[in-house]
């Protein structure tokens, strides 16, 4: 990469290291190797992983499914992040452990408010205005 293509994406290779912590911490939270009792009794999605460049940090976008109590979920998997990348680090070989930072994903959040404001009869009645000018 040329120092001029800093505009570029993410490179394949960050974007694959991404995909496979991505992979491994559901699989971790999926067979229940955390031992939390809200991780336990809450289904969790990993959503995304974004890789830092240097590959030494990790954030982690989670879903509790259904939406309920994503604040307990967080806290549990910020709590038990030692082990996650304990965890993580064996399984993927890199020379550092990326560091694990868990955040909310809202994208769904974001679709569905667009998806509402869609739907308004305001915004419906001006796009059919405007597809009749056309």
């Amino acid at each position: 990469m040329n120092k001029g293509d800093k505009d570029q994406g993410p490179s394949v290779r960050v974007l694959r290291v991404g995909e496979q912590v991505r992979h491994i911490l559901s699989e971790i939270i999926a067979r229940g190797d955390v031992h939390d009792d809200v991780l336990a009794t809450h289904p969790v999605s990993i959503t995304e992983v974004r890789m830092s460049p240097d590959l030494r940090h990790a954030t982690v976008f989670v879903k509790s499914l259904l939406g309920k109590n994503e604040e307990a979920v967080l806290k549990a998997l910020r709590t038990n992040t030692a082990y996650l990348q304990k965890t993580v680090a064996s399984k993927v070989r890199m020379k550092y452990a990326a560091r694990l930072k868990f955040l909310a994903d809202e994208s769904f959040d974001e679709a569905s408010h667009i998806e509402k404001l869609l739907r308004d009869p305001k915004v419906v009645r001006d796009l059919e205005d405007r597809d009749e000018e056309a």
